[in-house]
């Protein structure tokens, strides 16, 4: 069975961990609770667990050169562009809401330039974890590096085990039945569809 390849964006250190740009490392930490097995250390600069299904990856470079580590890591375990699945913040997906797409522009993510540049194409898919645009005049590139708000910690359990469910969905199910399911029910915070 040919494996994917799930790569979560963030960036290493306890000083960037509840930060909004660390939203996909959070999403592969719960993938790796799942399979309850333990991140170890990869030559490829990252962090990797091998399950039967995927690779789990979390590039230990900063965000802007993520796509280093996601290359070497497709390289060393032959996964092509189209089982690899990026799991990233977005600015543009209003907090609460999860999307699921296949390739596209990177709305200014240096982590998904990153990628881009180095793999040489936009076709693989993504998760779009949303964090919202941020309030008043705040720099994006600001608002990103700081923590989730007090009150949408409340909710970042729940939202990262969705995203989580997310990721199994496209592994198991494909992108269309994954849109039409998590996309429709638009978090409102009430629960997964079952």
């Amino acid at each position: 069975m040919d494996r994917w390849l799930i790569a979560g964006l963030g960036n290493p250190g306890p000083e960037y961990a509840g930060n909004r740009h660390n939203a996909g490392f959070m999403v592969l930490d719960e993938l790796a609770a799942r399979a309850s097995g333990r991140f170890k250390a990869h030559r490829s600069r990252s962090e990797v667990l091998e399950t039967r299904a995927a690779v789990l990856a979390k590039p230990l470079t900063y965000m802007n050169l993520s796509g280093g580590p996601v290359k070497a890591l497709a390289d060393f375990y032959k996964i092509g562009p189209e089982r690899l699945i990026v799991v990233h913040d977005e600015l543009d997906v209003p907090y609460g809401a999860l999307r699921a797409k296949l390739g596209g522009g990177d709305n200014g993510h240096n982590g998904l330039k990153s990628i881009t540049k180095v793999l040489g194409t936009r076709d693989y898919l993504r998760v779009r974890f949303g964090i919202g645009r941020p309030p008043g005049r705040m720099d994006p590139a600001s608002f990103v590096l700081k923590d989730f708000a007090t009150a949408e910690r409340k909710d970042l359990p729940f939202l990262v085990d969705r995203a989580a469910d997310v990721v199994e969905s496209l592994m198991e199910r494909g992108l269309e039945v994954t849109q039409n399911d998590f996309h429709r029910a638009d978090l409102n915070i009430s629960g997964p569809p079952r």
